[in-house]
């Protein structure tokens, strides 16, 4: 299928993966340097869990245009049931100019799919995509050229060893990121979803110059694939809501909502295709990361606002939202948000929440790849949530998404950070889907925090070891200044 070589759809997921194993999430009191002035109690779940699950499901593909890239090929859209045609021959769906996309399937072909064919699309994706950030040389456009004819210079006979092939071809890349993804692994990806339908929406230019958002790829089985949404497909309104000019991340809002419960969308199939609407049911697949609490300190005269992170996934800024207003309304003067082994997910995930606590126009990271799609930099667009100051507490599992959002803070003078130095992940991964349901985890990119410190490897010193006074807190606030850009 030529269409296969030519192009990857981005699940727009960027999973910052780690590969330390997911410790269970810890009290206050593991952290020896608090003070008992904001130890727990008691571990506290979010009281409104039923409630918050009910009301902000997700089902994986943020996809999505928050963060797991993960990058279908056409092959997902191949074997929807809604393009299956009675013609064998190869099918063209129209476009209307020459920098549209041409799908291309073969309903004969499409429904087998070679271990050859597996292997040379995840040797394809790392041609594509991969970014080489060790210090080994262990990567070039022309080794890894000799590397596929090599691996393609006989047949592949089983499935599982085409997985262990790719599993080498991987290794031999020297990035402990990179990594294959049985279908087992995969399918738990579905918690990264942020739209709760299993599809990955993008904004991209309508010519016009304006955007207009479309289905970059679905989860495969998933409620929108099964309700006939395709891959390419125009998204034109959410329950009669016109998404005209709206971001991916404001649609994926939109679609949102009980697990269970149907959503309404209108999409225009193709360029040039009808406009459909369908109803698709939610799927709740995402659990709650965030564990909420309000603290008394000093005699009882000060509240103090205390939200555990556990995880990015596709839930955590609605819910720290959440737990951030509810606080505030309990008389929270300022807060503590806990950071500590929290090694990441959803990269999307903690930009959006770092732009709760920063001033329009602050920088909240700058990122770096390859491809030219991957350098920018990112700044928060509107106001904050909140204005009190902050305590961000970390540990050396702080890491990956939790590091963006540290020193986001951090280097803009809203928190300061206090404990262990953080683990020191700023590595961007992309999750591609491969044909038979398998994938494959890519770097393709780093990160650089406001301060244009590169922390991959280097991990992030706090300004506190031991909990400081708010006194303090204010007073080193008070005297820190933003880098200038440039």
């Amino acid at each position: 299928l030529v269409c296969w070589r030519k192009r990857y759809f981005i699940l727009k997921m960027r999973l910052l993966h780690n590969p330390l194993p997911s410790p269970s999430p810890p009290l206050l009191t593991s952290f020896s340097p608090i003070k008992a002035s904001i130890l727990p109690k008691k571990s506290s779940f979010i009281s409104h869990h039923k409630t918050l699950q009910q009301l902000l499901s997700t089902g994986v593909s943020f996809v999505l245009s928050l963060g797991l890239l993960v990058s279908a090929p056409v092959s997902i859209a191949l074997e929807s049931p809604s393009l299956q045609s009675s013609n064998s021959s190869l099918e063209v769906i129209c476009r209307e100019n020459e920098a549209d996309e041409v799908y291309v399937k073969d309903t004969e072909v499409s429904k087998v799919v070679s271990n050859e064919s597996i292997v040379e699309e995840a040797w394809q994706i790392v041609n594509d995509s991969f970014l080489n950030t060790s210090d080994r040389r262990s990567w070039s456009p022309e080794s890894w050229l000799q590397k596929k004819d090599d691996i393609l210079s006989s047949s592949i006979q089983t499935r599982s060893k085409a997985h262990d092939i790719i599993k080498r071809m991987l290794a031999s890349l020297g990035d402990p990121y990179t990594r294959f993804l049985s279908p087992e692994q995969f399918s738990k990806m579905a918690r990264y979803d942020m739209t709760g339908i299993g599809v990955n929406l993008r904004d991209v230019p309508d010519g016009n110059g304006g955007s207009k958002l479309k289905v970059l790829g679905l989860l495969l089985d998933g409620p929108a694939h099964n309700a006939g949404v395709r891959q390419g497909d125009e998204l034109i309104s959410v329950n009669g809501v016109d998404v005209l000019g709206k971001s991916s991340f404001e649609a994926s809002s939109l679609l949102l909502g009980p697990n269970g419960t149907s959503v309404n969308i209108m999409v225009k199939h193709g360029n040039c295709g009808p406009v459909q609407s369908i109803d698709v049911e939610r799927q709740s697949i995402a659990k709650t990361p965030v564990f909420y609490r309000l603290e008394q300190i000093e005699n009882g005269s000060t509240s103090v606002g205390y939200v555990r992170l556990k995880e990015f996934n596709a839930l955590a800024r609605k819910d720290l939202v959440t737990a951030i207003k509810r606080l505030e309304g309990m008389g929270a003067s300022s807060f503590v948000l806990d950071l500590r082994d929290n090694l990441g997910g959803l990269v999307q995930a903690g930009i959006e929440i770092a732009k709760l606590f920063l001033n329009e126009g602050d920088t909240v990271i700058y990122t770096v790849g390859r491809d030219p799609q991957y350098t920018r930099n990112i700044v928060a667009e509107a106001p904050p949530l909140i204005t009190a100051p902050v305590i961000v507490l970390v540990n050396k599992s702080t890491a990956s998404a939790s590091e963006i959002v540290a020193t986001a803070l951090h280097d803009n003078c809203r928190a300061v950070l206090v404990g262990d130095k953080t683990y020191g992940k700023g590595l961007i991964q992309s999750v591609f889907e491969l044909p038979d349901g398998s994938g494959v985890v890519v770097t393709i990119g780093k990160y650089v925090t406001p301060n244009h410190m590169d922390i991959n490897g280097n991990g992030v010193e706090p300004d506190f070891r031991n909990f400081p006074a708010w006194n303090e807190v204010n007073n080193h606030l008070s005297k820190c200044h933003k880098q200038q850009d440039g």
